[in-house]
């Protein structure tokens, strides 16, 4: 059975997405991960026809990372409304996101903004987030 369906996202790679499938045999009590490794435009062939939990979990890569998912039967997004603009799991999307719903008094409506960046889209060319220039006292 398949367990779960992971996206993984490597901004410095060529191939930059990981995808990685989770698998389990009740049968002989073992797992399995199989793992892809793709780039931005190309897609993954859907595996909604072998396991019917595919359908939700390749959805949910498809509206967070992007990854494509050809042959799927309903590949839209389950996670962010239909318009959203973007995929919010992806390294260079900024951490406050693009637009901005929120309820104005004067309107008395929601009204939907674009959102001012004040700082630049982050620099992702370091090699680890845990490897810093901090000298130590």
């Amino acid at each position: 059975m398949l367990v779960d369906i992971i996206g993984v996202d490597y901004p410095n790679r060529n191939s930059r997405f990981d995808v990685i499938y989770n698998l389990l045999s009740l049968q002989y009590n073992s797992r399995a991960r199989v793992k892809i490794i793709i780039d931005e435009i190309s897609p993954i062939d859907s595996v909604c026809n072998l396991y019917n939990s595919a359908n939700w979990l390749e959805r949910e890569v498809w509206d967070m990372y992007g990854v494509f998912f050809f042959n799927h039967p309903d590949l839209r997004r389950i996670l962010t409304d239909y318009g959203f603009d973007g995929h919010p799991f992806r390294k260079e999307f900024p951490l406050s996101g693009y637009t901005e719903l929120r309820y104005d008094d004067i309107q008395k409506r929601i009204v939907s903004e674009s959102v001012e960046l004040s700082q630049e889209f982050r620099s992702l060319k370091f090699p680890s987030p845990w490897v810093t220039n901090i000298k130590k006292l």
